[in-house]
This record gives structure tokens, sequence and C-alpha cells, in this order.
């Protein structure tokens, strides 16, 4: 008599689903907001630019796991130029962030005003910059023929649509819990 698996088969672990355009695209799409999340986590951190550098880090780690959810090959380096260069192309957002950390260094004021904008602006950045490499991998690109400025509309367009979310869910927030 044949033994059953005690394993259950989940959408991750079904070999049927695990490589379908649709799963991919799902999987990346809750990789980058997990990552945007812990890039707004990350803007908390107390101490001027150290947020920024564990910022990049998540964005690095965030690159990483999305290479590799659509098989193409990551080089460290090559990476963090890009990055760096896709964050130049949101000089607004990016000069806010070095702004708001640096705003840490204020006694109270400084941290009290850097706690509300460095989350959303870390958060925001990630989650475009992910969106943009999704999108390039999709249509076959690999980190070779990545060209930031191609992507200036859509980061963009993107950063709008972090906004928007952020602010539903603020909206959402304060009708849940009236008199707050």
């Amino acid at each position: 008599m044949a033994q059953q698996s005690t394993e259950s088969v989940t959408p991750e672990t079904d070999p049927a689903t695990a490589e379908t355009p649709e799963h991919r695209r799902e999987t990346a799409a809750k990789l980058v907001d997990r990552f945007s999340v812990w890039a707004g986590v990350a803007g908390l951190i107390p101490l001027p630019f150290v947020d920024v550098l564990a910022v990049g880090g998540l964005q690095l780690q965030m690159l990483r796991r999305v290479s590799q959810l659509y098989d193409v090959q990551f080089s460290e380096n090559r990476g963090k130029a890009l990055i760096a260069s896709l964050a130049g192309t949101m000089i607004p957002v990016t000069s806010g962030m070095g702004a708001a950390s640096a705003l840490k260094g204020v006694p109270l004021l400084g941290m009290v005003a850097s706690a509300f904008v460095m989350p959303v602006l870390s958060a925001g950045a990630t989650y475009a910059i992910g969106k943009a490499f999704v999108q390039h991998f999709e249509s076959g690109g690999t980190l070779l023929d990545f060209n930031p400025p191609d992507y200036k509309e859509f980061i963009k367009a993107q950063k709008q649509m972090w906004d928007s979310r952020t602010k539903r869910s603020s909206a959402d927030a304060q009708t849940s819990h009236p008199g707050s």
C-alpha cells in the first residue's frame, strides 16, 4: 500500500504553478510590497544616514530576490549602480530622504518630523524601484540592459500609486477607528 505524503502542496511548492507567469508576477508583487514595508520600518532607525544605508541594503536584497525569481543573473556591484542611478531619476524623493535622515540629528523636533517623513519616502522609493525592475524583467530584460532614464515616467507613476495606497490606508484606518 502506498503511503500518502503528509506534506501539503502550496502554490510555492507546486511545480505546476511555480513557473506560470501569473504566479511569478504575484510573487514578485508580494516581494516588492514586503520589502517596501521593511524599508519604511528601516526609515525609523533613529541614527542619521544609518537609515539610508539600511534602506539601500533592503533595496539591493529586493533586487537580488526579484532577479532570482525571473532567472536573471544578479551582480551586486551592477545592482548597487542601477539602484543608485534609478534613485537619481527620483531626485526629489532621494534628496527628501537625505534631508529627512539628516533631521534626525536635530534634537526632539527633528526626530519627530523625520519619524513621519522618512518611513513614507523610504517605502515609496523602494516600491517604485521594485516595480520598475519587475516591469523590466517581465519584458525579458536583464541587469545589463536596464536603462534607468527609460523608467523615469514609470517610476513617477508607481510613486503616485504608492502615495495613493498610503493615503487610502490612512483614511481606512481613521474611519475604522473614529475619534482616534
